[in-house]
C-alpha cells in the first residue's frame, strides 16, 4: 500500500462529524424562519464555514411548524457531506419562534441537557386545538419554562415579540440577535449585522431588534410564565380620566365603595365596574356595586371569611360578564371606536400614510333584529311565529360591510348610540331577568353549601359569546344546572356540579356533557329501587 493511500485512511478514519455544527429552527408561517436560517447561513459563510439549510413545511393552521435544519463546518479542501434533517439527541442549537414551540421541539427529543442551546421567544401562538375548546384550552408555558431549564444545556427565553413590535421589525431579527447573544456559535456580533446589513431591507429597524436580543441575551432574568398576571393588592383605576366633573366625581365614588368589599374581591371588583361602565354608564356601574354588596353581605353572614370570600370574589367577575352582554350595540361601539382601527394599524404593521380598508362580516337574524325593539314590541313579534320568519328572511343573509366607508361606518355608528335606550330594549331585559335569576340561586344555596353557591356562579363561564354561540352556552348553562339540582343535597354536590360545568367546556356538541349526565342518573335512578328493595 502505497503512503498516500495510508494517509487517506487515516483522514478517512477520524469522525468528521464531530467538527459540524447542528442548528434547527422551529416556525410557522410569518415569522421568518425561512429569512432566519438564510441570515444564519450567510453569517458562517462569512467566517469561513461551509453550511447548508433544508426545510420541511408545516402542515397549516397552527397544527404543525416548518423545521428550518442548518448543518455548517470549518471549511477544508474537502466538501462536507451535511444531513438533511435534526436527529433526536443531536441538535447542538435549536431556536422555536415561540415557547410551545419549544415544548414540541422538547417533546420530539431534539433538546438536550449534554449539548443543545435552547433559544426562544416566550410568547404564544395558539394552536388550533387550544382555540377549538369551548373553555380553556390553553396548555401551560409555565410546563414548558420548567422544562427548558431542565432538558437544555443553556435556556435563552424572553419576549422577543415585544421587541419586534416596538423596534417595529419582524421577531426573526431577535432571535438571530439571542443567537449572537447565547454565544453557541463562534461568530462575532459585528459579522451578524454584516449580514442584516447585506439584506437591504428593513435594516434599521432589524438593527434595532437584534441588538436589544443580544443584549437581553447576554444579560437575560430567568424566564417567567406570560400567560399569568401578577398579583396585585392595589386597585385599579384609571389615571387619565377626563370629562365633565359630575361625571368623574361621580366615578371616584363608585371606586370608593369598592373599597367597602372585602379585599380579595376588591381588584376584580374594580375592574368589573370598569368594564360595565364601559358597556353602558355611570348608573348600570352602580347597580353592579348594589349587587355586590348585598352578596357580600350575604358572604359574610356564611362565613365566608374563613373562605377568603371566594363567592363575592367570582361573582365580581361572573356578574360583570352577565351585565356586559355582547349584544348589536355592543357589536357596532366596538367596531367603531377609534382605538380599534389603531389597534388594526399596529397588529398590521400599517403606517399612517397607507390607505387601510376593514371588511366586517355580519349575520344578522331575526332574533338580533327583535332585540333591538323595546321590550313589548319585541315580545308581541316574537310570540307571532309567522311574523318571526317572515322578519328572518328580511335580514338573514351574510353581509360584508366595509366600515373604513363613510356611510357603513355611519350605520354601525348609529346603532351604537342606541345604548342610551338599552334598558328598555328586549334583549336587555332578558338577559337581565336570566342574571338576577342565577345570582339569586347562588345567593340561596350560600346559606347551605357555599361550595355549590361558589360552582353556581362559576357555572357562568358557559354563557358566553354571540349569536349562535351565545345560544349553545344558554342551553348548557341551563342543562348544568339541571343536573346539578338532581345532586343537591348531597356531601359532593358541588364536586358534581364542576364536573357537570367541566364536561360542558370540553366540546362545542356537549357529548362529554351528555356523557356526564348519564352518570348521575345511573345513581340517582337507582336510588329509589335501591330504598324499595
Amino acid at each position: 500500500m502505497s503512503t498516500s493511500e495510508n494517509t487517506f485512511q487515516a483522514v478517512a478514519g477520524q469522525d468528521q462529524t464531530k467538527n459540524i455544527i447542528k442548528l434547527a429552527i422551529l416556525a410557522v408561517g410569518g415569522q421568518g424562519g425561512g429569512v432566519l436560517s438564510d441570515w444564519i447561513v450567510d453569517v458562517a459563510e462569512r467566517n469561513g464555514y461551509r453550511a447548508q439549510a433544508t426545510s420541511v413545511p408545516g402542515v397549516a393552521q397552527r397544527t404543525g411548524a416548518t423545521i428550518y435544519y442548518v448543518e455548517m463546518m470549518a471549511a477544508s479542501d474537502r466538501d462536507p457531506v451535511f444531513a438533511l434533517m435534526p436527529a433526536p439527541g443531536d441538535v447542538d442549537i435549536l431556536i422555536a419562534a415561540e415557547i410551545m414551540e419549544a415544548g414540541r421541539a422538547i417533546n420530539r427529543g431534539l433538546v438536550t441537557a449534554d449539548r443543545t442551546t435552547l433559544i426562544s421567544s416566550s410568547h404564544r401562538m395558539f394552536a388550533v386545538s387550544e382555540k377549538i375548546v369551548p373553555g380553556d384550552g390553553r396548555a401551560d408555558s409555565a410546563v414548558v419554562l420548567a422544562a427548558g431549564q431542565e432538558a437544555a444545556k443553556a435556556f435563552i427565553c424572553f419576549a422577543m415579540d415585544k421587541i419586534a413590535t416596538e423596534t417595529k421589525s419582524h421577531i426573526s431579527s431577535c432571535l438571530l440577535g439571542a443567537l449572537a447573544g447565547s454565544g453557541a456559535l463562534p461568530f462575532p456580533a459585528e459579522s451578524y449585522r454584516e449580514t442584516i446589513r447585506a439584506s437591504g431591507r428593513g435594516v434599521s429597524a432589524s438593527l434595532k431588534a437584534f441588538d436589544r436580543a443580544l443584549d437581553q441575551a447576554k444579560t437575560q432574568e430567568p424566564a417567567q410564565n406570560t400567560d399569568q398576571i401578577a398579583p396585585t393588592d392595589s386597585i385599579t383605576v384609571p389615571t387619565d380620566l377626563a370629562g365633565p366633573k359630575v361625571l368623574v366625581d361621580k366615578y371616584n365614588l363608585l371606586v370608593k365603595r369598592i373599597q367597602s368589599l372585602p379585599q380579595p374581591a376588591q381588584e376584580i371588583a374594580a375592574r368589573g365596574l370598569n368594564k360595565v361602565i364601559d358597556f353602558q354608564d355611570l348608573a348600570y356601574g352602580g347597580e353592579y356595586l348594589d349587587h355586590l354588596e348585598q352578596a357580600a353581605i350575604a358572604d359574610r353572614q356564611a362565613g365566608g371569611e374563613t373562605r377568603h370570600f371566594r363567592y363575592t370574589k367570582e361573582l365580581a367577575k361572573y356578574l360583570a360578564n352577565a351585565m356586559a352582554y355582547d349584544d348589536v350595540i355592543r357589536v357596532a361601539d366596538l367596531k367603531t371606536r377609534g382605538t380599534r382601527f389603531q389597534r388594526v394599524r399596529r397588529e398590521m404593521d400599517v403606517d399612517a400614510e397607507t390607505v387601510m380598508q376593514i371588511t366586517e362580516f355580519m349575520h344578522p337574524r331575526a332574533t338580533e333584529f327583535c332585540g333591538l325593539m323595546p321590550h313589548r314590541i319585541g315580545r308581541f313579534v316574537e310570540s307571532r311565529p309567522k311574523l318571526v320568519r317572515l322578519l328572518d328572511r328580511m335580514v338573514n343573509r351574510g353581509r360584508r360591510v366595509r366600515t373604513d366607508a363613510i356611510l357603513p361606518f355611519l350605520s354601525l355608528y348609529l346603532v351604537s348610540g342606541l345604548r342610551r335606550w338599552r334598558r328598555s330594549l328586549l334583549r336587555h331585559h332578558i338577559e337581565q331577568a336570566h342574571w338576577l335569576e342565577w345570582q339569586a340561586r347562588a345567593q340561596k344555596t350560600l346559606t347551605t353549601d357555599y361550595a355549590l353557591a361558589v360552582e353556581i356562579v362559576l357555572c357562568r363561564r358557559l354563557v358566553k359569546g354571540y349569536s349562535d354561540t351565545h345560544i349553545r352556552g344558554l342551553s348548557k348553562f341551563d342543562r348544568v344546572l339541571a343536573g346539578g339540582d338532581l345532586v343537591a343535597g348531597r356531601s359532593d354536590a358541588a364536586d358534581w356540579l364542576r364536573r357537570l360545568r367541566e364536561a360542558a367546556l370540553l366540546d362545542e356538541k356537549g357529548e362529554a356533557l351528555d356523557g356526564a349526565l348519564a352518570t348521575i342518573h345511573s345513581f340517582i335512578d337507582d336510588t329509589p329501587k335501591a330504598a324499595s328493595a
